[in-house]
């Protein structure tokens, strides 16, 4: 029921910023299965390993341990 859920929204925000026609919207794959949809392209910081990015769904500006990430790559248009 939670991944339908998950599956869902992370489509819902895909739709919404692809009418929008925003290009630079990025997705960041984590090794537990999320997708999270950043406003913008990630920043990683070599000296702490963390991966900086803006959350598109909440505003927030967010990290995540770069070991956590599976993949990052720009969302089709």
């Amino acid at each position: 029921m939670q991944n339908k859920l998950l599956i869902a929204s992370v489509l819902a925000v895909t739709a919404m910023f692809t009418v929008a026609g925003c290009s630079s919207n990025q997705a960041v794959k984590t090794t537990d299965g999320k997708t999270i949809v950043t406003d913008g392209k990630p920043q990683v910081d070599d000296d702490t390993g963390l991966v900086s990015y803006k959350n598109a769904e909440t505003g927030q500006t967010e990290q995540i341990n770069r070991d956590q990430v599976k993949s990052m790559g720009e969302l089709d248009n």
